[in-house]
């Protein structure tokens, strides 16, 4: 099964959610639910997504609206095809279960091609990064529950279940890092002596 585009669905599930809307309100729609961060969401993407779906037929133009001295805004729509399209988008994220490729693994493979002291020091840096960011999920799913749910006034509820799910995938890594470190400083793993150590010095 081919991986969802993240981007596409989530503009569509936004528009679906607060229709007719404007292209600056789902911006900030996503960048409230913090998808920048959980689901690699680029803000400028979304604007190229909105026409991108509008080309595709997935969302149509519902009017164009002047508030005040601001410039004119369009709004958007879900079109037929577009609930069809999200239905089945949905469907498919849904059922994904492909183990994530994480980044941290190739660093990890070549330990030994690197300094111990460089990786000790490496992997005491992620865990004060992991530590800090484990509060910090913590707090905005705490701050999103606090809110009424209510899409078009707060966060929704939900979101803080991807917040959830992402502080689940940051204490995995903080355990690890923890655990790693403990490893090599209790000389429980080195890959830096005998044949897996670096090349003799000609």
């Amino acid at each position: 099964m081919a991986a969802v585009p993240t981007t596409r669905l989530l503009v569509l599930a936004v528009v679906r959610l607060l229709q007719p809307v404007h292209g600056y309100d789902v911006r900030r729609e996503l960048l409230s639910w913090q998808a920048d961060d959980w689901a690699n969401v680029k803000p400028g993407s979304i604007y190229g997504a909105l026409k991108t779906l509008e080309r595709d037929g997935l969302i149509a133009l519902d009017g164009v609206g002047q508030d005040g001295a601001r410039p004119e805004r369009t709004t958007y729509r879900l079109t037929a095809e577009g609930e069809k399209e999200f239905g089945e988008m949905l469907r498919d994220a849904l059922y994904s279960a492909e183990p994530l490729k994480h980044p941290y693994v190739t660093p990890v493979a070549l330990f030994p091609s690197a300094p111990k002291e460089d990786v000790m020091a490496a992997l005491r840096a992620r865990v004060l990064k992991f530590e800090a960011d484990l509060i910090h999920l913590e707090r905005e799913e705490s701050r999103i529950l606090a809110g009424s749910g209510d899409p078009v006034e707060t966060v929704p509820h939900h979101v803080a279940d991807a917040m959830r799910l992402a502080a689940g995938h940051v204490r995995a890594d903080l355990e690890w890092s923890r655990r790693t470190l403990e490893r090599i400083e209790s000389g429980e793993l080195d890959v830096w002596s005998g044949a897996m150590g670096p090349p003799p010095v000609r």
